[in-house]
């Protein structure tokens, strides 16, 4: 058992649970990734960008920094030195993913982040109910790809 994955896995929560409650605090905003660069998008808002542009550029330069630095923290299965394997079903699956996951996020008004993170820990029943859909949903899926279509598999 490689316990460093686990210690990576429990220094990433804490950093998001950490920015999460920094912009919580700070600003009084959740720390929602589909609404923040959704409404930087569609809405962009005046006056209201800064922080939404910062917020996005820190979740990117993140993955950039930690492969400038030699990327020794990997966390792809199988690929110990990489950040960020190949797409497991292809790129066309994983287009029609992210697809289905923009739609998703867009009906159910939040993301993983939003819901999960932000509202569980506020307790919120809408993101109770958002969060358990997801799960549920993200089961159904995988075992349809996997084991009914056969997609994705090793």
């Amino acid at each position: 058992m490689d316990w460093t994955a686990g210690l990576q896995g429990l220094v990433g929560g804490v950093l998001i649970g950490l920015s999460a409650t920094w912009l919580m605090a700070s600003l009084g905003r959740i720390a929602g990734i589909s609404g923040i660069a959704g409404n930087l998008i569609t809405q962009r808002p005046k006056g209201d960008s800064a922080w939404r542009v910062a917020f996005l550029l820190g979740l990117i330069s993140g993955p950039l920094v930690l492969m400038a630095l030699g990327g020794g923290l990997g966390n792809v299965a199988g690929s110990p030195g990489e950040v960020i394997g190949a797409p497991a079903g292809g790129v066309g699956l994983m287009l029609m993913a992210g697809l289905f996951v923009g739609l998703g996020t867009g009906l159910g008004s939040g993301c993983t982040s939003g819901h999960g993170v932000c509202g569980l820990a506020r307790l919120a029943p809408r993101s109770m109910a958002a969060t358990g859909m997801f799960l549920v949903t993200a089961l159904v899926i995988v075992y349809i790809s996997r084991h009914l279509l056969g997609l994705g598999s090793p």
